[in-house]
C-alpha cells in the first residue's frame, strides 16, 4: 500500500512539473540549484576520498615505521 501511495505522488509530482506551465517554469527555476548541489556533493566526495587515501597512507607509514606491530587496516 504504501508503494501505491508513493509511487502516487512521484507520478502527480512528475505530471506537474513536466505537463503544466507553473510546474515547468518552477523546474527551470530549481534545475540550476540541483546542478551546484550536485557538483558540491560530487567535490565533498572526492575530498573525503582523498582524506580516505591520507589516512591509509599514513597508517601504511606508521605500521612500517613501528615495524608492522600495528594491527588493523584503515579501510
Amino acid at each position: 500500500m504504501t508503494a501505491v501511495i508513493g509511487g502516487a505522488i512521484v507520478g502527480g509530482l512528475a505530471g506537474y512539473f513536466f505537463m503544466t506551465d507553473r510546474g515547468r517554469r518552477l523546474r527551470r527555476q530549481i534545475e540550476p540549484a540541483l546542478e551546484d548541489f550536485a557538483r558540491e556533493l560530487s567535490g565533498f566526495r572526492s575530498t573525503i576520498q582523498k582524506a580516505v587515501e591520507v589516512a591509509s597512507e599514513s597508517w601504511n607509514v606508521l605500521s612500517d615505521v613501528s615495524g608492522g606491530r600495528t594491527s588493523g587496516n584503515i579501510h
